[in-house]
């Protein structure tokens, strides 16, 4: 048997039994070396502010409704974990181009094994130069890399990001990868610092000035493009009120409540801003035909490998996979952590 953390209900921390089958033809097993815990998505399940909760996504088209009569959210199975890696320990028949030992990335909750496919694992081997722990990396530094490309950031151009959690802090290195003098702006200290670590030009914490006009003074006319990665409304409007005229604004951060702070009429609307959202579910239109999720998750571990962009110094915590509701409860309580990882 295995084992996967399951959500019961707001800050209700389980596990369940999962039944290990035998392997269908072309099917591989993985056994879970590290699972990451997302302190944006996940912990909106985990406190029970989710939209999901609430109501239910029509897929034909593409909007929230009300749910079913009866339809409950929970328990929700895996946590709706999309951080994982696993190292190969089964094959299943008529496997020939994968073998136990092989490490695997994907996202498949927090669960102690998962049965993929040979293709599945074709496209998702993480090589073997870097360290199975970044495998937990797939999906977030997917999300910041689909919001350089939607901010189109240009060499010299200053760059504010607003949130430098762990997909903050991915953004504001790429962002300086791709030619920008990055302005990192939080709340927290802790995370600042790391931020000015990696190579942020400036730090500015939220909480003792104001940030964007603190960014129109230093700039002289404001951030060429701004991202905010937060999920938070009155960083955006923050974001939106730092930006030169006529200039974009990424909402790459998942805003989950209704959007108190944010005021459109000010800068937004005499300043003749562009609001773009990015979301990973695909590419924007300008870059559809050339960048996809896989092309990106692969320049995530190839910048790695280069040593051009530091994931592994943003593991600040680890946990045994038995203590997950610990884990949960740290991140639901405290700023003073980045990446928080559980081990098998």
């Amino acid at each position: 048997m295995g084992n996967m953390v399951v959500i019961h209900g707001p800050r209700a921390l389980g596990y369940a039994d999962t039944e290990d089958r035998a392997l269908k033809e072309g099917e591989v097993r993985l056994q879970m070396l590290y699972s990451g815990i997302s302190a944006g998505t996940q912990l909106t399940l985990y406190r029970g502010n989710n939209p999901y909760l609430k109501k239910s996504f029509n897929a034909r088209y593409r909007v929230f409704v009300d749910p079913p009569e009866g339809v409950t959210p929970y328990p929700i199975p895996g946590a709706w974990a999309y951080e994982e890696v696993g190292r190969v320990c089964e094959i299943g028949p008529n496997v020939t181009k994968v073998s136990p030992g092989m490490v695997v990335y994907g996202t498949w909750g927090h669960r102690t094994s998962q049965i993929v496919t040979e293709e599945y694992c074709l496209d998702h081997l993480l090589s073997e130069k870097l360290d199975p722990v970044l495998g937990i990396y797939s999906q977030m530094g997917a999300i910041a890399m689909n919001a350089i490309l939607d901010a189109d950031i240009h060499v010299g151009e200053t760059v504010a990001v607003f949130g430098q959690g762990v997909p903050g802090q991915i953004v504001s290195q790429l962002a300086r990868l791709n030619g920008a003098d990055v302005i990192v702006v939080d709340r927290s200290d802790y995370r600042l610092n790391k931020a000015k670590e990696l190579g942020a030009s400036v730090t500015l914490n939220s909480d003792r000035c104001d940030a964007a006009l603190e960014i129109k003074k230093m700039t002289g006319r404001g951030a060429d493009k701004a991202i905010e990665i937060s999920g938070a409304p009155r960083a955006l409007h923050a974001a939106i009120r730092c930006c030169s005229y006529n200039s974009k604004v990424i909402c790459s951060g998942f805003l989950t409540q209704e959007a108190a702070g944010l005021v459109l009429g000010e800068e937004f609307h005499h300043n003749r801003i562009q609001l773009i959202c990015s979301q990973i579910e695909n590419t924007g239109p300008h870059v559809r035909d050339a960048w996809d999720r896989i092309r990106m998750e692969k320049n995530i571990y190839r910048l790695c490998e280069e040593g051009r962009l530091d994931l592994l110094s943003l593991i600040t915590h680890r946990f045994r996979y038995t203590e997950a509701e610990k884990a949960y409860q740290m991140l639901d309580s405290s700023m003073e952590c980045l990446q928080t990882v559980l081990e098998f």
